[in-house]
């Protein structure tokens, strides 16, 4: 009677080489082995995923952070020049 290996599932390219290498040794192992390293082999993986999805979800931030860093220079540059230029204004009128 063979079992399934996989309870989480994953694509094999969003886990590191050597999970996957002991995915597939963990596959060849004798049933009753395989039945008690499989639960801890399991939180491994769901553990590096959640890692994977939490490091994508701060990159996606720090990316949009910079995006709005720009913008809000470009505000700043903007509101520099008005003043300025209300500042000419208001003392050519005085």
């Amino acid at each position: 009677m063979t079992e399934a290996t996989p309870n989480v599932a994953a694509t094999p390219e969003q886990l590191p080489a050597d999970l996957v290498e002991l995915e597939t040794l963990l596959a060849n192992l004798p049933a009753e082995h395989r039945r008690a390293i499989l639960p801890v082999f399991d939180r491994v993986k769901e553990s590096t995923l959640r890692r994977r999805r939490i490091l994508n979800l701060v990159q996606d931030a720090l990316s949009q952070l910079r995006l709005d860093m720009k913008y809000l220079m470009f505000d700043l540059e903007a509101t520099r020049r008005e003043r300025e230029e209300f500042r000419r204004q208001v003392e050519g009128q005085g």
